[in-house]
C-alpha cells in the first residue's frame, strides 16, 4: 500500500499549523537564511513548535535551503543545517549539491530548482544521494511515468498555485533586469510586467500586455491519475500566501484526497493520522487565483496565459450599470449573486492594467466605495476579495483528531480500560470497584459509553465496547472523565507511529554534474507567446517578420523559438542577436 502526502506552504509556523488542522500531511517552511524566499524566513525557534505540533499527527515538516550557495555562506549554511536538525525537521528542500554533506541524518529533497524534466536528469540527482525529486510542473502524466520507471526515489508534483513561466531554477531575467536573483530568493517576477511585443521592423504587433504571466494550475480532478504515474506527494505552492488562502486549498486537496483513498482503500492510504472534522465548506475559486490551467498534464498545448490579468482577478460580477456619487450600481451577471461590505473588486483598465478597490458597503447591488477615478458605466467587474467566505473560513476552523478505540471489561464492579489509537499506540489503566454499585445498570453503562466516547485534547474516543461480567459500578462523571484524560495523557508520552520518509543512498556517478550554466538565455519555457496568440507555425499562421521581441521601457528582449522541442527563449537583444 502506498502513502500519500498532501504538501502544504507555510510561510510562518501559525500556518503551518493551520495547514495541519486543515488535512495537510506535510508541510514546507523556510528557515531564518537560503529559503528561495526572503519575505517568509521564520526562526528555528518557531520551526521547533511547528515541528512540536506536527508530530502529534505523523506530519512531516520539511524546510527549504534552496538557493545557490556562494563559498562564504558555507558555515553559515551549514550552522542552519544543524539548527534545523536540532529543531525536528524530518527533510531539506535542496538546490545547491553541496548541502548534501551537511547532514548525514536528514534525509534530502532535490528541489524543483533543480529542473527536473527527464529520466536522464532523475537518476543524475538519485545518484547523489537525493531521497526525492521534486519534479518540474510543465510535465504530462506520460513523462512523470517514465521519471518514474527509471529511479527508485519518492516524486513529488505541484498540484495548486502560481506557476512560473520558465522551467524552474533556470530563470535569470528578474537577476538581469533588477539585480535580483530569482536563485537567490528575490525574484522581482518580471513575468508579471507589462511588455510590448514587436517584429523585427519594430512594429507593435501586441501593446501592454502581461505577455510573459501564466494562469495558476490546478490540478485537483487529476489526482487519482497522478498518483497512477507514481507520484506520492501532491505539493501546493504559496510560501507568501495568508492563511485564508492556505486553509482553503489545503482543505479542498486534502478531501480530494480523502476520497481518492475511500474509493482505493488496498492501493493508498494517507502519510499522516487524524481526521478533519467540521469547519467551512472550501472553494478554490474564492481566493487568489489568476484563473486556472491543467498547463500540459495530457501532453498539449492550450491557453495558459493570464497575460490580460496578471494579477487575481477573482470571480466575475457583472458590469457597472451606473456610476453614483459615492459609489457605482452593479448589473449582476447571476440571479444567485450576493455582496458583503468589505468585498474587493477589481477590473482592467484600458491601459491594460488591473485596478483593485473595496467596497465599503454593499446594499444589494449599489456598492458605496472610494470609486476609482478610471471606472465607468460598461466597465466588467470582478470580486477578487469574498469578505463573507473570509469570515466563514475564520469562524469556520476544521477540528484534527487522532481516533482512537476504547475497550472497556467491567468484572465484579472493577473496570479495566485498553485505549487503541489509530496509528497503534496503545495506553491502558484500570479502577478497582468502588464501594457503591450502580442501582440502574443500564443508565450506567449509558453514561459510560457517553462520557468516554468524547474528545480528550486531539483525541476523538469512540463510544466503546463494554464487556460486562457482574456488578456494574457507579463511577461519577468527574471519575469518568478522569479516565479518559488519563489514557490521552498515556498516548501523548508515547511517540506517533510515523511513516518513514525514503532514504536516497549515494551512488557516485563520476558523469553527472548538475550544472546551472544558461547559455546566455534568460530563461527557457515550454509557454510560447506565437502560440498564444494564434501565429505558431504548427498553426499555419507564421508571422514573416521575425525575430520579435519583448520591450519594457528602454529593455528589449529577443524571443527564439525551438520547435523541436516545442520551446521558447528569452534572451538580451544585442546588436549582434
Amino acid at each position: 500500500m502506498r502513502a500519500l502526502e498532501l504538501l502544504a506552504p507555510s510561510r510562518t509556523a501559525e500556518i503551518g499549523i493551520a495547514a495541519i488542522d486543515c488535512g495537510a500531511d506535510a508541510v514546507y517552511i523556510a528557515g531564518p537564511a537560503f529559503g528561495a524566499r526572503q519575505a517568509a524566513g521564520n526562526s528555528i525557534e518557531d520551526i521547533a513548535c511547528l515541528c512540536e505540533y506536527a508530530y502529534r499527527f505523523g506530519v512531516r515538516i520539511y524546510a527549504t535551503v534552496n538557493t545557490l550557495l556562494k563559498p562564504e555562506e558555507l558555515p553559515q549554511a551549514q550552522a542552519l543545517v544543524k539548527g534545523l536538525e536540532e529543531a525536528g525537521v524530518d527533510a531539506l528542500i535542496v538546490q545547491d549539491p553541496a548541502v548534501l554533506s551537511m547532514s548525514d541524518t536528514l534525509i534530502m529533497h532535490a528541489s524543483t530548482q533543480c529542473a527536473i524534466r527527464t529520466p536522464e536528469k532523475a537518476r543524475g540527482l538519485e545518484s547523489l544521494g537525493f531521497g526525492r525529486l521534486v519534479l518540474e510542473r510543465e510535465l504530462s502524466l506520460e513523462q512523470i511515468r517514465a521519471i518514474r520507471e527509471a529511479v527508485n526515489t519518492e516524486l513529488e508534483f505541484f498540484v495548486h498555485g502560481a506557476l512560473c513561466v520558465c522551467y524552474s531554477g533556470q530563470c535569470y531575467l528578474s537577476e538581469y533586469l533588477t539585480g535580483r536573483s530569482a536563485n537567490r530568493g528575490a525574484c522581482a517576477q518580471p513575468c508579471r510586467s507589462l511588455y510590448d511585443l514587436e517584429d523585427a521592423s519594430g512594429k507593435v504587433l501586441v501593446r501592454n500586455k502581461a505577455l510573459l504571466s501564466l494562469k495558476d494550475y490546478q490540478l485537483l480532478n487529476r489526482l487519482e491519475e497522478l498518483a497512477d504515474a507514481g507520484i506520492c506527494s501532491f505539493k501546493i505552492e504559496g510560501r507568501l500566501k495568508g492563511e485564508t488562502y492556505v486553509r482553503n486549498v489545503v482543505k479542498a486537496y486534502s478531501e480530494a484526497l480523502d476520497a481518492l483513498v475511500a474509493r482505493h482503500p488496498d492501493l493508498y492510504r494517507r502519510s499522516s493520522f487524524g481526521r478533519v472534522r467540521g469547519g467551512f465548506v472550501p472553494d478554490l475559486n474564492k481566493t487568489f487565483n489568476r484563473g486556472y490551467t491543467e498547463l500540459f498534464i495530457d501532453g498539449q498545448r492550450g491557453q495558459w496565459s493570464s497575460m490580460d490579468a496578471p494579477k487575481s482577478m477573482g470571480e466575475y460580477v457583472g458590469t457597472v450599470a451606473r456610476l453614483t456619487p459615492d459609489g457605482l450600481v452593479l448589473q449582476p451577471a447571476s440571479e444567485g449573486l450576493t455582496l458583503a461590505n468589505g468585498d474587493g473588486f477589481a477590473f482592467v483598465n484600458r491601459d491594460g492594467s488591473i485596478i483593485g478597490f473595496r467596497a465599503d458597503v454593499c446594499d444589494g447591488f449599489r456598492i458605496r466605495c472610494r470609486r476609482p477615478e478610471e471606472l465607468k458605466e460598461g466597465t466588467r467587474l470582478y470580486r477578487n476579495i469574498s469578505a463573507a467566505f473570509e469570515r466563514q473560513v475564520e469562524a469556520g476552523k476544521p477540528v484534527r483528531e487522532i481516533d482512537v478505540k476504547l475497550d472497556l471489561t467491567i468484572k465484579d464492579g472493577a473496570l479495566a480500560a485498553t485505549a487503541l489509537s489509530e496509528d497503534g499506540r496503545q495506553a491502558s489503566l484500570s479502577l478497582p470497584a468502588p464501594a457503591d454499585m450502580a442501582r440502574d445498570p443500564e443508565r450506567m453503562l449509558q453514561t459510560i459509553r457517553e462520557q468516554l466516547g468524547k474528545r480528550s485534547g486531539h483525541y476523538a474516543f469512540q463510544a466503546p465496547t463494554v464487556q460486562v461480567g457482574g456488578a456494574v459500578p457507579f463511577l461519577p462523571t468527574s471519575a469518568l472523565n478522569g479516565l479518559r484524560r488519563d489514557l490521552a495523557a498515556q498516548l501523548d508520552q508515547q511517540s506517533v507511529n510515523a511513516l518513514p520518509l525514503y532514504r536516497g543512498v549515494r551512488t557516485p556517478d563520476s558523469s553527472f554534474r548538475l550544472e546551472y550554466d544558461s547559455h546566455g538565455e534568460l530563461m527557457r519555457s515550454k509557454y510560447c507567446i506565437r502560440h498564444e496568440l494564434g501565429f505558431c507555425p504548427k498553426q499555419g499562421k507564421v508571422h514573416k517578420a521575425e525575430p520579435l521581441f519583448l520591450r519594457n521601457g528602454k529593455e528589449r528582449l529577443q524571443l527564439s523559438f525551438d520547435c523541436a522541442v516545442c520551446e521558447m527563449t528569452v534572451k538580451p537583444f544585442t546588436s549582434e542577436s
